[in-house]
């Protein structure tokens, strides 16, 4: 089997990093280290995940009681509105790819950046600029029409800030469009020497079947987004019956990016996911090409599974059907995904740290949220629950739930690379176990909601579904006090932890072959790669805390 030569851990820890070079908010703010823009786009993107968690809180907080708890009805559609526009638009789309990709890729590549950096600079911009416009939308008046911006909402609404959201996502469109250029040019032409197809990383596998989706469906939603300005501004009838337009080719519009879009949230946290197993496993990853195929299959299925949200409108009973056995045929690359996992995992020497932790959690919650979207998938059960909770929880265990949790498996993840710090295991397992459970208690007693006909966006609700509702608003409460710890622990880390060798983990990718932080240019040389998942080499040293190849330094 092929091993990594070179062991960059190995050299003397380099005095200038990329957090050293340069000084001052400038040195920030006109930086094209890939490294720097990951890390401005992390906590853009927590800062984002902050609003929309303040309002999901408060969301929560207004059902505890069938009536009126702490807000008026207008209000709690508006904060479910800009909840959803945020969290989905500015958090969960672009977590993963945008701040950890920009930051893990290149490294991973061997290379000292990514291939256009000053695209890279620009997609970041956007980036703010669009949570600027959406966040202006709060000034301007709000919006109550629900994220999805459905006609005649979207066009009949009085309030001002459905344009300025609009734009917003318009803006992040190009963001993302962007990005995915940027992470397939650089897979394609800067793999170093003896990294071929497939010996890339599978989080690198997923950054590129994310990114392939990020370029063919994102124009579809921007053009969409168009459309509906133009016809709130100039009553052009496009999709509002009233005016002689189709309210569902908005829907067709819509949910043919907005389908792929859960793919472009799902895939790089899939890729995480895959780093973290085998490395806490000790083991090579199982099925590695099952693995990286079905990444690139199910961003070919995300394109033609769109119907499966509109059985209810109206459309061909033939098309639904097709529909139907599509959304079926793409759980099987899924499903491929986590019994791999789970053969990796078989027989290895698990190690529970706080990553693994979160990626096992994944694949618990991931098991619950693919398989109630069997129920969603066929057309008998669909209708039953289609606009109930049982699609808030589905879609909460999938995105949230799964998404959410592997950028936070991530960021423990690759965390002493980019800061150069550890942090506290015992608190993030604490932390741990409130988000988990915090997780389930809030989303599960949807899933019995949603079966017995609670509709989902309702402010009032029947008397009988106040204990499940309360159930629900106590683990997001949990929830929010596990989010709190970790952002204790990782800040208490940056000032009071302990410094971090190159391999705390024993990883086997190149990422792990530089000093933590990495320095300015990541590598002295270009590193020979070798397979990602051959751990043969690598032993643990006691004294550093670290994990050493018998190979020795690379040459400067």
């Amino acid at each position: 089997m092929a091993t990594i030569p070179a062991d960059y851990s190995a050299a003397p820890p380099a005095r200038d990093n990329y957090l050293t070079h340069g000084r001052g908010i400038l040195s920030w703010l006109c930086t094209l280290d890939h490294k720097r823009i990951g890390v401005m786009y992390l906590v853009s993107i927590l800062a984002a995940f902050l609003l929309g968690g303040i309002f999901a809180i408060l969301i929560r907080t207004e059902l505890l009681t069938p009536e009126k708890t702490i807000m008026g009805a207008d209000t709690y559609n508006q904060f479910f509105t800009l909840h959803g526009a945020i969290m989905t638009f500015l958090v969960i789309i672009p977590g993963i790819p945008a701040a950890l990709g920009n930051f893990v890729l290149p490294i991973m590549l061997g290379a000292k950046d990514l291939a256009f950096p000053r695209i890279n600079l620009l997609s970041y911009y956007l980036w703010v600029a669009g949570a600027l416009f959406s966040v202006l939308a709060i000034v301007m008046g709000s919006v109550d029409t629900g994220w999805t911006f459905y006609i005649p909402y979207a066009t009949d609404t009085t309030m001002g800030g459905v344009i300025p959201v609009l734009m917003g996502v318009f803006v992040l469109g190009f963001s993302s469009i962007f990005t995915g250029l940027n992470f397939i040019v650089t897979i394609h032409k800067m793999r170093p020497p003896g990294m071929g197809w497939f010996e890339l990383p599978l989080f690198l596998w997923a950054l590129y079947a994310t990114a392939v989706i990020q370029i063919l469906a994102t124009p579809v939603i921007g053009i969409t987004g168009l459309l509906l300005i133009a016809e709130r501004v100039g009553q052009f009838g496009i999709f509002h019956p009233g005016l002689g337009g189709d309210p569902v080719l908005y829907q067709h519009f819509f949910w043919f990016y907005s389908h792929p879009a859960v793919y472009i949230m799902i895939l790089p946290a899939m890729g995480v996911i895959s780093e973290i197993i085998s490395i806490f496993s000790r083991k090579h990853i199982f099925g590695y090409h099952f693995i990286a195929f079905s990444s690139i299959a199910i961003a070919m299925f995300g394109f033609i599974v769109w119907g499966h949200h509109m059985f209810v409108s109206g459309q061909s009973t033939l098309i639904s059907v097709i529909f139907s056995l599509l959304t079926y045929s793409v759980s099987i690359p899924s499903a491929v995904k986590v019994f791999n996992w789970l053969a990796t995992m078989y027989g290895g020497s698990i190690s529970l740290r706080a990553p693994m932790l979160y990626a096992l959690a994944f694949i618990f919650i991931f098991g619950i949220g693919g398989l109630t979207g069997l129920f969603l998938g066929a057309l008998a059960t669909d209708v039953h629950l289609h606009d109930t909770y049982f699609v808030v929880a589905h879609f909460h265990y999938v995105m949230m739930g799964s998404t959410l949790i592997a950028m936070i498996a991530g960021i423990h993840h690759w965390w002493p690379k980019m800061v150069g710090r550890m942090y506290n295991e015992a608190a993030a397992f604490i932390a741990w176990v409130f988000v988990f459970v915090g997780m389930n208690l809030t989303f599960f007693p949807q899933f019995i909601m949603g079966a017995h006909g609670m509709p989902r966006r309702y402010y009032n609700y029947p008397p009988e579904f106040e204990n499940l509702h309360q159930m629900s608003t106590w683990g997001s409460y949990l929830m929010a006090v596990g989010f709190v710890i970790i952002a204790a622990y990782l800040l208490h880390s940056l000032f009071a932890g302990r410094t971090a060798p190159a391999n705390p983990w024993g990883g086997a990718t190149l990422e792990w072959r530089c000093a933590s932080p990495p320095p300015h240019d990541n590598y002295p040389v270009t590193p020979t790669a070798g397979d990602p998942y051959d751990f043969s080499d690598l032993k643990y040293n006691p004294q550093t805390g670290d994990y050493e190849s018998d190979r020795g330094p690379a040459a400067s």
